[in-house]
């Protein structure tokens, strides 16, 4: 019997220690970026609004979803992640249009991350800190429910490719 606890004590440390595996990477990652100082300046602005966007998402899920789990996490982090390559990719691919077009392009990122909150914080001068920079490449809110933005900015960005 004290074998089998053993064994299952141990299993559960093994998963607990491979939980939130996606957002510890990301998170690592993009604090070494943001950190380089050899890193070009816009690389590490957008590596500094991810480390600040998943402690955010880390400390609001203590905060309002203790009950949530280790997976969730992981999603959000990995769609915040996907959310900002896809900003980018669209960026420079929208780079040789016309100027009207690039700002379209921008605020329908923005909208999708202001419209998908995930904690409707009513902290905005913290949630739209990046937002409402116009020095920033990466205007956010922290606040975001980076699963729903993704599927929001996808879907009008292809209504904006269809219209062009």
């Amino acid at each position: 019997m004290k074998r089998i606890i053993g064994i299952l004590v141990l299993l559960l440390t093994l998963q607990a220690a491979y939980s939130q595996a996606v957002y510890n990477e990301i998170l690592s990652n993009a604090k070494s970026t943001a950190a380089d100082k050899n890193a070009n300046e816009l690389v590490r602005q957008v590596a500094q609004f991810k480390v600040d966007a998943l402690d955010y998402l880390l400390i609001k899920m203590r905060e309002q979803m203790p009950d949530s789990t280790a997976t969730f996490l992981d999603k959000e982090a990995y769609a915040l992640h996907n959310f900002i390559s896809y900003y980018l990719n669209s960026v420079v691919e929208s780079s040789q249009m016309p100027a009207n077009f690039q700002i379209k392009v921008v605020r329908l990122f923005m909208d999708a991350s202001y419209s998908n909150p995930l904690f409707n914080d009513p902290e905005h001068e913290l949630t739209l800190s990046y937002y409402a920079r116009t020095d920033c490449f990466t205007r956010f809110s922290l606040d975001t429910d980076w699963r729903r933005a993704n599927v929001a900015v996808m879907h009008e960005m292809q209504k904006l490719k269809d219209n062009k």
